[in-house]
């Protein structure tokens, strides 16, 4: 048996011409991307890759079939997005020229100001977060995410501010549900500290509540606290601070909220338990949104919603494209779409600044992945 440094000597001969033949394939492609270029052909041959994958599994001993497979994938993609540096493709280049439109007439510095939408009322945690947004905002009020993502789209707000998802209780899904039905980019995110306080009318007694009012997220946030008020009754309201202002209105010394501390000095009410979530570290994630596309200098983040074919691998290679282009992939949630049976939308959440080549890079091939395909925008988060 060979000594293991002549087995390695003989792995790195072999890759030596892996590399050397690797390299002549891509001198060859440079040719296809001419022809290509000089015949008005698009970049990606979906037969053609297919035929290329079949192929590779049929020339492979039977146990190698499936990493052949990967390896023909790989050098597939490698390929077109060398040809798509050389060439582009207008079909798959909307994105990347929208964010070059958008780069070229987005201002410097992130503006000071800005009438701003957010859903609830006064004291809800969108107003510490638009207040973290924007030094001197100008906020107003719709009863809805939905109402804000209306507002926003149809011009009556300059931005708004959505929860996205939750340190303890994850992702709003009703937030991202109403993504697929507006049109939108986002140019901020922001994370909110987030603590519950029980809330209830000068003096009240914890023993005397018997109703309480909060959020679904605070909710499900508070839910060891709650399990030890067996007697109480828990109702979902549409905001933490509506909550506040609701018991605050009724008069009763029996009800109790689930909100912040700033909405006990707004509604005049006093904490009988102060940070009743079930974790300390209770984060909540916001973004700001607009209606048209604005990149600010410093954007190392980007939102992505796709949906894939339904075929075998169809996530494998997107995620592959990520980690060939070494994106760091931050979030990926899937959300189920309205009257399409089993069908799925996926938010990524990627960082990669974008202003380098390797997102230029993504936003260009992207699309051939994907049966749809929106960008969501690029941005920074304000700590």
């Amino acid at each position: 048996m060979a000594e293991l440094s002549e087995l390695r000597q003989e792995i790195d001969r072999i890759d030596s011409e892996i590399f050397r033949l690797f390299d002549e394939r891509a001198r060859v492609a440079e040719g296809v991307a001419a022809y290509k270029r000089e015949h008005g052909l698009r970049v990606f041959d979906p037969v053609r890759e297919r035929a290329k994958v079949t192929d590779a599994a049929d020339r492979a001993p039977q146990d190698l079939r499936t990493y052949a497979q990967v390896l023909m994938e790989l050098l597939m993609e490698a390929s077109r997005s060398r040809q798509h540096a050389l060439l582009g493709d207008a079909n798959d280049g909307r994105a990347l020229a929208l964010l070059d439109a958008a780069r070229a007439r987005t201002p410097e510095v992130f503006p000071a100001s800005a009438h701003v939408v957010c859903q609830g009322v006064e004291g809800a945690y969108s107003q510490i977060a638009a207040e973290r947004f924007f030094r001197r905002p100008k906020i107003s009020y719709s009863p809805s995410f939905d109402g804000v993502f209306m507002t926003v789209e149809q011009g009556l707000a300059d931005y708004g501010v959505l929860p996205l998802e939750n340190s303890t209780a994850g992702s709003v899904n009703h937030v991202f549900d109403l993504m697929g039905e507006h049109s939108f980019y986002v140019v901020r995110t922001t994370r909110v500290k987030v603590d519950h306080n029980l809330l209830a009318l000068p003096g009240a007694t914890l023993e005397g509540i018997r109703d309480i009012y909060s959020h679904e997220q605070a909710i499900n946030q508070c839910a060891e606290f709650l399990s030890g008020l067996p007697d109480v009754r828990v109702h979902v309201c549409e905001n933490t601070a509506v909550a506040a202002k609701r018991v605050a209105e009724s008069g009763r010394p029996d009800a109790a909220a689930l909100s912040s501390r700033p909405c006990a000095d707004l509604y005049g009410l006093a904490a009988l338990r102060s940070n009743v979530q079930d974790r300390d570290n209770n984060y909540t994630r916001f973004a700001c949104i607009s209606k048209d596309l604005e990149v600010y200098p410093g954007a190392d983040r980007s939102s992505l919603m796709i949906v894939l074919n339904h075929e075998p691998g169809a996530l494998y290679k997107l995620l592959a494209k990520f980690y060939a282009l070494d994106i760091n992939l931050l979030k990926l949630e899937s959300r189920p779409i309205p009257e399409r049976d089993f069908e799925f939308m996926f938010y990524f959440d990627i960082e990669c600044p974008a202003a380098s080549p390797e997102f230029r890079s993504l936003l260009s091939t992207i699309g051939s992945l994907c049966q749809e395909f929106r960008y969501l925008g690029s941005y920074a988060e304000v700590v």
